[in-house]
C-alpha cells in the first residue's frame, strides 16, 4: 500500500492517531470544527436512512394510501417538520426511497448488456436487470412507476431526472455500438431511437407489472419482441 504521509507537504505531516493530537499545521480548534461537521453529517445520513427504512417498510406493509407521513416520521423516530427536510410529500418519499438504488441497476443493466452480442441482446439483457430487480417488490415498484409521471417537482425530483437522462444515455451507447458495427442503419440519430427505446420499455413495463402475478421473464419476453420488431424497421437498406 502507497505511503500517504510520504506525499503530504513536510507543513502538514501526519501524526500517530493514538496520540489525539491533531497534524501539524491543523489548529485544535480546526479539528473540533470538522470533527462537528462531520458528526452532523454522520446524523443526517443517519436520519435519512431511518426516513428511508420507514416509508419502504410502511409503504410496503399499509400500501400507499393508507400509510401517511405523520406514521413513517414515528416509525423513523423523527419529527414530522425533520421528515420534510428530506421530502415535501409522500410522492418524494417514493423517490428518495428509490433514487439510491436506481443507478446501481442502472449499473448492472449495462454490465448485463455488455456480455451479450448484438442489438437485440444487449436490449434485452439490459431491460432483465429492471424488469427482475422492480419485480422484486412490486408494491412499491408499482407506486413508483404510477407516480412518476410528470415528477418534476420535489426535494428528489431533480436526482431522479438526472437518473433518467443517464438511463437514456446508456441506452445511446448501446445504439452507437450497433450502428459503428453495421447492424443498423447509420443514418438516424442514435439519441432519438435510445428515446424510443426507453418509451417503449416504459409503456411495456407498465403494462408488465399491472397483472395480478406478474413474471418477469414474461414481461422480458414481451419487450424483446416490441424491440425486435423496432430494430427489423432499422436494418440497413440494402
Amino acid at each position: 500500500m502507497p505511503d500517504v504521509a510520504r506525499r503530504l507537504p513536510r507543513s502538514v505531516k501526519q501524526v500517530p492517531a493514538e496520540t489525539g493530537t491533531p497534524p501539524v499545521g491543523l489548529r485544535p480548534a480546526d479539528a473540533r470544527v470538522n470533527g462537528a461537521v462531520g458528526l452532523r453529517e454522520q446524523k443526517k445520513l443517519d436520519k435519512r436512512q431511518r426516513i428511508r427504512s420507514a416509508a419502504r417498510e410502511l409503504f410496503s406493509k399499509l400500501g400507499y394510501e393508507a400509510a401517511t407521513l405523520r406514521q413513517i416520521a414515528r416509525r423513523a423516530h423523527v419529527g414530522l417538520g425533520t421528515l420534510f427536510n428530506y421530502a415535501d410529500d409522500k410522492r418524494d418519499l417514493i423517490f428518495l426511497i428509490m433514487n439510491e438504488e436506481l443507478d446501481a441497476i442502472a449499473e448492472r443493466a449495462s454490465n448485463a448488456a455488455e456480455a451479450e452480442r448484438g442489438l437485440l441482446g444487449r436490449l434485452t439483457a439490459f431491460f432483465r436487470v429492471y424488469y427482475r430487480e422492480l419485480g422484486r417488490e412490486l408494491t412499491l415498484s408499482r407506486i413508483l412507476l404510477q407516480e412518476l409521471t410528470f415528477y418534476s417537482h420535489g426535494k428528489q425530483a431533480a436526482e431522479f431526472q438526472n437518473h433518467r437522462h443517464r438511463l437514456v444515455g446508456r441506452l445511446e451507447l448501446l445504439v452507437q455500438q450497433a450502428q459503428v458495427a453495421g447492424e443498423i442503419r447509420k443514418d438516424q440519430d442514435a439519441a432519438v431511437i435510445a428515446q424510443y427505446v426507453f418509451f417503449m420499455y416504459s409503456t411495456a413495463i407498465r403494462w408488465w407489472i399491472g397483472r395480478d402475478n406478474p413474471e418477469p421473464e414474461q414481461g422480458v419476453a414481451e419487450l424483446r419482441r416490441l424491440l425486435q420488431m423496432q430494430i427489423q424497421g432499422l436494418l440497413p437498406q440494402r
